[in-house]
């Protein structure tokens, strides 16, 4: 079944087009990762997938829904969410547990909500899959970045989303921080029972095992699109960043480097 459905979309801002003539597809059970340079587009797509602007040119369809035709508050609580935006409004005194379980409302911050026994049950079950049950009872203000992460994927998934979208998770963590996030994800894209995903990054070593396919965004437009062996190459991700770069992967794990003299290459 097709999750979400794009024919030659367009986004413009003014005399800017942030995308443009895109067409892309998602079906059920796949994992996507976008990859691009700042400014490609990627935020843009993102707000489209999460039904948060609508767009310029062509169609948009999401879970069976054409925007601009489906009430989009009530689309919106079919497609989970972890972003740096949503964390900054997660009050840093809320606890870890209640951070998680509040999704069930889609409240920021648990008030006089009653919650069922099995609220309660699958945010235990999330918390234990994501490893920070033990931080249940800690204030979402002492975590660390890594640890963060983690929590703002459980309450992203606590509604059961047929969609989940993912925005740079990796994003200011260090090493260890990364590397313990990557293998949630992975853990998390093996799992047949959990959504569509659709994880965005600029850094190839975030890519965790599991991810089926790959979008390449380049100034807004679709590089390449398809499953990741046959679409992550080193001469399209050249073109993407526009710079010559050589494409490496071990152990189920990507990374990419400067090809070249870069003393040669105009930035």
């Amino acid at each position: 079944m097709q999750v979400v459905g794009l024919s030659q979309v367009g986004v413009r801002r003014g005399n800017t087009m942030l995308l443009e003539d895109v067409t892309w597809s998602v079906d059920e059970g796949d994992r996507w990762v976008i990859i691009g340079a700042n400014g490609a587009g990627k935020t843009t797509l993102l707000s489209l997938l999460s039904a948060q602007i609508h767009p310029t040119l062509g169609t948009v369809d999401l879970l069976g829904e054409r925007l601009g035709r489906v009430d989009v508050f009530e689309l919106r609580t079919r497609i989970g969410v972890a972003s740096s935006h949503i964390a900054r409004r997660i009050p840093g005194t809320e606890r870890v547990s209640d951070v998680v379980i509040s999704a069930a409302y889609g409240v920021m911050g648990r008030w006089r909500e009653e919650y069922t026994a099995a609220d309660h049950a699958r945010a235990s079950s999330l918390m234990d899959g994501l490893h920070v049950t033990h931080l249940a009872k800690r204030t979402f203000g002492t975590l660390s970045d890594g640890e963060r992460k983690r929590v703002e994927i459980a309450r992203a998934l606590m509604t059961d989303p047929e969609l989940l979208l993912l925005d740079e998770p990796g994003a200011g963590l260090d090493l260890a921080g990364r590397e313990g996030l990557v293998a949630s994800l992975a853990a998390l894209c093996v799992d047949p029972h959990a959504p569509a995903t659709v994880l965005v990054t600029h850094h190839l070593e975030e890519i965790p095992p599991g991810i089926t396919h790959a979008l390449l965004l380049g100034k807004a437009h679709v590089v390449a699109a398809g499953p990741i062996q046959q679409v992550l190459t080193s001469e399209a991700l050249s073109e993407t960043y526009g710079m010559p770069l050589r494409l490496s992967h071990e152990d189920g794990r990507w990374s990419a480097r400067a090809d070249g003299d870069l003393a040669k290459f105009k930035w």
